[in-house]
């Protein structure tokens, strides 16, 4: 029998900033106290993986193994680990472990720690054969889910249902979902499933019939409609869930909100967002930022997901074909999640 020090594995890292993606051989390494060690079967591709790409995350250490979006199942327990069984099925997402002890988490916002662990940031994530992860980062995977389906729900998936579930808006309002993308097909087949009138926006017709697929009752072209009035004619947004990452995108459709509206913002942009001052005073409007979600928060969505039959759309590539993958996703062409697998 091989000895468990002796065991080796394929990894995909980052050595330095800025650098390729490197195939590397490692040896399988073996949990902490209080950690798991995964199998990994699917590990999502994310744009934050950038961050770990480019080195740019403050206090990143290289090498590093990137990927946050990771399902699998349980190889070996380390001591002390409670209420997890070898075999059992796990993801792991953004939320990748936490202190408890910052003020942050004396209140219960885990995901806001001041210490948060991320996946392939923090420590070694999902781009290998194996990896070692706290046991307050993992969720259960439902056994009616694909480990493929999953991975990428551990993150857009997560983002998009928990901004909607805590948006405030109730089955039957109307709920805009500002781009069809990588978030946004995952927030409108979210938001059709929970009971909204549904609305996707996008720039052109080409997406027009896929929204309507997703589950969108109403596309508009950003192109050739003005979205504010476009929204206003539909009697006004209760949600705009904005998923497109851009600030200019965001103050185009702020003007269509209702009385006691909401814009929820999930995509990242550096532009600012314009609000119309008059507006948000006399129909009590408001903006809201809403950051991913916790271990718990992972187990949840992918709940609703087999529950309802959510899924996102994806494309697999072997780990071996990690760097193709990566430069597909960041090159936009990908529709819409990339995920990778194992070398079979």
């Amino acid at each position: 029998m091989v000895n468990q020090m002796t065991r080796r594995m394929r990894a995909v890292q980052v050595a330095t900033a800025g650098g390729p993606l490197e195939l590397v051989e490692r040896e399988v390494p073996k949990p902490p106290q209080g950690h798991v060690l995964i199998k990994v079967q699917a590990c999502g591709i994310c744009h934050s993986d950038s961050h770990t790409k480019d080195g740019s995350w403050p206090g990143l250490q290289l090498p590093r193994v990137p990927g946050h979006e990771i399902a699998g199942v349980i190889d070996m327990l380390g001591a002390g680990v409670e209420g997890w069984l070898k075999g059992q099925r796990v993801g792991v997402g953004w939320h990748g472990g936490h202190c408890g002890h910052c003020d942050n988490c004396r209140h219960g916002d885990f995901v806001r720690c001041e210490r948060l662990r991320i996946p392939g940031i923090s420590y070694d994530g999902g781009y290998a054969e194996y990896m070692v992860a706290p046991q307050e980062a993992l969720a259960r995977i439902p056994d009616d889910l694909s480990d493929a389906d999953a991975a990428p729900l551990l993150c857009a998936g997560l983002t998009t249902f928990n901004a909607l579930r805590n948006s405030g808006a109730r089955a039957g309002q109307l709920v805009a979902i500002l781009g069809v993308g990588g978030l946004g097909h995952l927030g409108l087949q979210f938001a059709r499933k929970m009971g909204f009138v549904t609305a996707a926006i996008d720039r052109g017709e080409a997406k027009a019939e896929l929204a309507k697929q997703l589950g969108a009752h109403h596309y508009i072209d950003s192109e050739s409609q003005e979205v504010a009035q476009a929204l206003q004619a539909l009697g006004g947004a209760q949600l705009i869930l904005a998923t497109a990452s851009s600030g200019k995108a965001m103050s185009a459709a702020i003007g269509g909100l209702g009385m006691n509206g909401k814009m929820v913002m999930v995509g990242w942009s550096e532009e600012p967002v314009e609000v119309p001052i008059p507006q948000f005073v006399m129909q009590r409007n408001s903006v809201q930022g809403w950051p991913s979600g916790t271990a718990a928060d992972s187990q949840e969505t992918l709940a609703f997901s087999a529950l309802a039959g959510v899924a996102p759309m994806i494309e697999e590539y072997p780990l071996s074909r990690a760097a193709e993958a990566y430069e597909r996703l960041m090159s936009g062409k990908a529709r819409f999640k990339v995920v990778l697998r194992p070398d079979r």
